[in-house]
């Protein structure tokens, strides 16, 4: 957990003394279940961990907005001017896009003194970028007393990554980061926005990531063309529909067969849609059997996830494969599979508590031997979204 009384003494030594910040926190996030189905308007069932990104900010005596992190070694110091452009690929970016438009709401917002924590392994996959976009758009919304509601401030971080970082994602990640609830997943429609609490019973059982080592760059990844295949085939399915398809998950499986000879030259962009698809039904049994209590189901539901994002979505990696592999060949576990964008990054299972010793033991030393890399992990718990936290 992120010690804030040393972080406030880390703000004072970077910052100077005077008013006392106010500090803020935003979660990570793991999605349970429906990868890459938020852009296409889908189901997905996500919830916040009790990792997350730690802000301390208060407003800059200078003129000046002053970025800083304990993750980074890059310290931006910026006028009003330059807080409108992005800088390069830095991880300033985030919390710029959201400055930039929180300004299209007051154009006179002021500046800033900020500095960030993180204990989020950054760039595998449980949404770090989210939770430093959330928490600064969360913190200047209090502090400038712009009245944004937080469905308000979960649509103004999508438009920053999508906008201002070049990031084309979904709105799951902003979404979950900013409405958690503890002890709770949430079922979103993407495109609705309507969402469902929903308790997680896990009793005996945890939720467990696995940090694959091997790190993704959402940015420079197949993120964007696996965005761009999927539309591709979901102008060919228009074209062939006898109604109006808005997305794809707007089709169900039996109308996705019997139109699929519309992309029967592009075996691609088939794939794509199929993994979308059958994704977004399966998001809707998992509820389904979540309610019930069936984590058995819930488990097989995960690992059919894994084999479709693999097979047919084509983001998962050879690494990450051996480690779900790996996972499942642990006693005690009911499911596995990539989580995030993929290209690297994270995996979560579902397991037996009193397995996790096991579990990491034996997953640690094959997983190893298979790939070379270091395997870390981590057991969470379902945790509240973006708010303010009193020293």
């Amino acid at each position: 957990m992120i010690d804030l009384e040393a972080l406030q003494a880390q703000f004072y030594e970077r910052f100077g003394e005077g008013e006392a910040p106010r500090v803020f926190f935003s979660p990570g996030r793991v999605n349970l279940i429906g990868e890459h189905i938020d852009y296409h308007g889908g189901l997905v069932l996500p919830c916040g961990i009790d990792r997350g990104t730690a802000l301390m900010i208060r407003p800059s005596g200078d003129g000046t907005t002053k970025l800083a992190s304990t993750n980074f070694d890059l310290i931006a110091i910026l006028s009003a001017e330059q807080c409108r452009k992005k800088l390069g690929e830095y991880w300033v970016n985030y919390p710029l896009g959201a400055l930039s438009k929180l300004r299209e709401v007051q154009a006179d917002l002021g500046a800033f003194e900020c500095l960030f924590s993180g204990d989020i392994p950054n760039g595998t996959g449980l949404s770090s970028s989210a939770s430093v976009l959330v928490v600064m758009a969360y913190a200047v919304n209090e502090l400038a007393g712009l009245g944004l509601s937080r469905l308000g401030l979960v649509r103004l971080a999508q438009a920053a990554e999508n906008d201002f970082v070049g990031l084309q994602c979904g709105i799951m990640d902003q979404f979950a980061v900013t409405m958690a609830e503890p002890q709770h997943a949430m079922l979103l429609d993407c495109q609705s926005l309507q969402y469902e609490q929903q308790p997680l019973q896990l009793g005996e059982y945890c939720l467990l990531i696995a940090n694959s080592g091997q790190r993704r760059e959402l940015a420079e990844s197949g993120y964007n063309e696996r965005y761009a295949e999927s539309n591709a085939a979901l102008d060919r399915l228009r074209l062939a529909a006898s109604r109006e398809i808005n997305c794809l998950t707007d089709l169900s499986s039996q109308e996705f067969e019997a139109l699929a000879a519309a992309l029967v030259d592009e075996p691609v962009l088939a794939a794509r849609a199929r993994h979308v698809i059958e994704e977004n039904e399966r998001v809707k049994r998992a509820a389904n059997v979540l309610q019930a209590g069936d984590l058995q189901a819930f488990g097989v539901l995960m690992s059919e996830s894994h084999a479709s994002l693999r097979d047919l979505y084509a983001v998962s990696t050879t690494a990450i494969d051996a480690l779900v592999e790996e996972s499942m060949a642990v006693p005690g576990v009911l499911g596995s599979r990539i989580t995030g964008a993929g290209f690297g990054g994270c995996t979560v299972s579902l397991l037996r508590r009193d397995a996790v010793d096991t579990f990491c033991e034996q997953v640690s030393e094959r997983y190893r031997a298979r790939t070379g890399l270091e395997a870390e992990f981590l057991v969470v718990e379902p945790s509240r979204g973006v708010h303010e936290v009193q020293l």
